[in-house]
């Protein structure tokens, strides 16, 4: 009797682990995507992986910063590049094929769109400030005008125009696109250059020369 009555229990303890499995396994939705008993899609991708952290609800918007710290290490200016999507609004630091780290830009707005183009770094520095745009302030440091542009924007007397910091500056075109720390909403936000997140930028400047290649599209 004892038995038959744990041969039950121990059926009835499986077939509640399979029914419980069940309605927590991810199942394919209306368009092939893993989908949760809820119906919200699931990450099929091992977590920590890049293939999980491409298939994020949130990518490419993302302001999160992704590193292969393997590939980062071997990764230095004899074997790197850099490919900016203008779409994704993402930068890829880029090991030949390999993806160092994929991090968030913002580039040039309606207004002042970044050119598409293969590119090679043409100049380092560390401090740098636009000689273009900036800021105009008075004797006492209070800001006249936010977003000064010195061709057209004159100082009253007594009155400067600043410059607006670029720090970590790689430049791509004599006429002043580069690549540098800044602001980075997410959407093209910039007077053409391509801003990144100032826990990245200073790591490509230091593993890329003058000379290395950049991508923008």
């Amino acid at each position: 009797m004892k038995s038959s009555v744990s041969i039950l229990s121990l059926v009835s303890a499986t077939l509640a682990l399979l029914l419980a499995s069940c309605a927590t396994t991810p199942k394919p939705g209306p368009d092939g995507k893993l989908v949760d008993k809820k119906g919200e899609e699931v990450n099929p991708f091992p977590p920590g992986t890049y293939d999980h952290f491409k298939a994020s609800k949130d990518y490419p918007k993302t302001s999160k910063v992704w590193k292969n710290d393997e590939v980062l290490a071997k990764t230095n200016e004899s074997n790197s590049h850099v490919i900016i999507s203008i779409e994704k609004q993402r930068g890829f630091f880029m090991n030949g094929d390999e993806v160092a780290i994929d991090y968030p830009v913002s580039t040039g707005k309606a207004s002042r769109p970044t050119p598409p183009g293969d590119y090679k770094i043409l100049e380092k520095q560390i401090d740098k400030a636009s000689v273009s745009f900036g800021k105009i302030v008075d004797a006492n440091g209070d800001v006249l005008v936010s977003d000064a542009d010195s061709r057209k924007d004159v100082p009253p007397e007594g009155a400067k125009f600043v410059g607006a910091p670029m720090p970590y500056w790689m430049r791509l075109t004599w006429d002043g696109v580069g690549h540098h720390i800044g602001n980075v909403p997410r959407y093209p936000a910039s007077h053409a250059c391509v801003r990144g997140p100032r826990a990245v930028i200073p790591i490509i400047y230091g593993k890329v020369k003058v000379g290395t290649p950049v991508s923008v599209h």
